[in-house]
């Protein structure tokens, strides 16, 4: 596969207003970069357009192609595609011992429902999330029980599950402390080094990480610089795009906005 994504002159509405105008983006299958922009920007609306759950208007120059595909079932997508939300988990989920809300990413189901069959493979597969993710000690913790930062961990699981290869976070660290955040950076660095391919939607600066080397920068439903982390990680482009004077500081790869 050479491409994950591809999408040529994108406009997509959400109720009577279009919120992302002419987007144009490829990501390469293995490559991690982050999707940087302020809150309304139009940054969740892209990852929706990515996972097919929302739809681009039609027009004569328009093209969307998910891993070389322009069809999809949606809940063949699903297993496909690691997706995490910002939102806290369902009703149901919440209910979910920790294993077992991981083996719902199989199914890209709330809980694992009684019509569902869990394969010895999937166990096998789930056992080795559940360490890769950290999360051995919430095996048997229910998910409404677990911290804002232990949700996420199982989370990150349960569509690591789905697919080893990618994960689609979005906002990954609203609701965590300091101590839940630098947890999560340095799993996600763990992720990265065994070759998961991270695209991340985020307004923290902090949140990149140092294996991401190109940076997609949003403002106003549009992408206005797409490069390389050195060229727009400065003082003078996040000002830009923030609207306010920004001083960048930088310790372990890692990078502060002030």
């Amino acid at each position: 596969m050479s491409a994950i994504v591809e999408l040529e002159h994108v406009h997509v509405a959400r109720g009577n207003s279009v919120v992302l105008h002419d987007v144009s983006l490829r990501i390469e299958a293995g490559e991690s970069l982050a999707i940087l922009g302020p809150n309304g920007c139009g940054k969740s609306t892209l990852l929706k357009t990515m996972t097919c759950e929302l739809y681009p208007l039609v027009r004569p120059d328009m093209r969307v192609r998910i891993m070389e595909r322009e069809r999809w079932d949606l809940t063949e997508l699903k297993r496909r595609m690691g997706v995490v939300s910002p939102e806290l988990p369902g009703r149901e989920t919440r209910k979910t011992s920790g294993f077992d809300a991981i083996l719902t990413g199989f199914f890209s189901s709330s809980t694992l429902w009684p019509n569902l069959t869990v394969t010895p493979a999937m166990r096998v597969h789930a056992e080795e999330v559940l360490e890769l993710v950290g999360a051995e000690p919430l095996r048997n913790k229910p998910v409404g029980q677990m911290s804002a930062g232990e949700q996420r961990r199982v989370m990150i699981g349960r569509a690591l599950a789905a697919s080893s290869e990618m994960l689609l976070l979005d906002e990954p660290s609203n609701a965590l402390d300091l101590g839940a955040q630098h947890d999560l950076r340095e799993m996600l660095r763990g992720l990265a080094a065994r070759g998961t391919a991270i695209v991340m939607i985020t307004h923290h600066i902090a949140d990149i990480l140092p294996e991401m080397q190109r940076i997609v920068m949003m403002r106003e439903g549009r992408i206005v610089a797409d490069g390389a982390k050195s060229d727009l990680l400065t003082e003078a482009r996040l000002s830009e795009l923030f609207g306010r004077e920004i001083v960048l500081t930088e310790r372990g790869g890692y990078w502060n906005a002030w």
